[in-house]
């Protein structure tokens, strides 16, 4: 009985903190958003040591196997379909007003090509990252994960528990150690600036925010991140990391300069941080 309530009030608290992530970020993207809104010159690129960095984490566009439920895993030859074509395609305008300042992808195709797309407008390179690489599901890679949740009880208890698995799976906690290795490694590159663009799988984005928010790796499971979105973090040294966006779906256009001298004038006072803002 004691252990029975120990479990729900556990699985309570875990569910209150993923709704605290969820909301935190909310709040923090609208300030963010507006912000940026009234920036007069754009956002101004630096690869100084020391400054606050944005992450931007993309999940890969569509694929034919996302539409059939089925679990890639690591296998090759996953390819975009028409519509994730589409989405990359989508994104490029979507993040025009941002400066990224470089693109570091899981070298399984499905990523790799959205970050070629994506990367093509902007004339950089593409580093290619194994630690970003989806996770290993071994045995059950290519099967329907809806006949899954049916029939097979030990995978049942891999989605209860990703802590613990099979031999040939790779656990979360595997899983997110070496993603914020590849990551932290390549923050540390000069070569990445400011705005790195991280281009991975669902489970690794959702174990990388995870780690930025501190949400154990096991629940994890309980974030959502959908195809072709952007989560963002900042970090910047000797402070706790801000969770920007989780699975934000930007459309083009929601971003335009200041159009009027009142807007000229209310983005100067807002970057001077000065709190009487002109109005008209």
């Amino acid at each position: 009985m004691r252990s029975s309530l120990k479990r729900l009030t556990s699985d309570i608290y875990d569910l209150l903190f993923v709704l605290w992530i969820y909301l935190s970020a909310s709040w923090r993207h609208y300030g963010w958003r507006r912000r940026l809104r009234f920036q007069r010159y754009g956002i101004v690129e630096s690869n100084q040591t020391g400054m606050k960095q944005s992450l931007l984490f993309i999940r890969h566009g569509q694929t034919t196997w996302n539409v059939e439920h089925r679990l890639p895993g690591q296998l090759p030859g996953i390819l975009l379909n028409d519509t994730g074509r589409q989405q990359a395609a989508r994104l490029v305008d979507a993040l025009s007003a941002l400066p990224i300042s470089a693109f570091i992808s899981s070298p399984l195709e499905r990523a790799r090509e959205t970050a070629e797309i994506m990367a093509q407008p902007r004339h950089l390179a593409i580093q290619l990252e194994p630690g970003l690489m989806d996770i290993d599901v071994g045995h059950w890679a290519g099967q329907n994960h809806d006949e899954l949740n049916k029939n097979d009880e030990t995978w049942k208890a891999f989605v209860k528990n990703p802590t613990v698995a099979p031999p040939d799976v790779e656990t979360f906690p595997q899983v997110q150690a070496r993603a914020v290795a590849a990551v932290e490694h390549w923050r540390a590159q000069k070569e990445s600036g400011t705005y790195p663009a991280f281009v991975a799988h669902a489970d690794v984005i959702k174990l990388l925010l995870a780690h930025y928010t501190g949400l154990e790796a096991g629940q994890a499971g309980k974030l959502v991140i959908d195809n072709s979105s952007v989560s963002i973090v900042e970090v910047e040294d000797d402070k706790q990391p801000r969770i920007v966006a989780i699975s934000w779906n930007p459309k083009p256009g929601w971003l335009e300069a200041p159009k009027t001298e009142t807007e000229r004038k209310q983005s100067e006072a807002i970057l001077a941080g000065d709190e009487k803002v002109p109005q008209e």
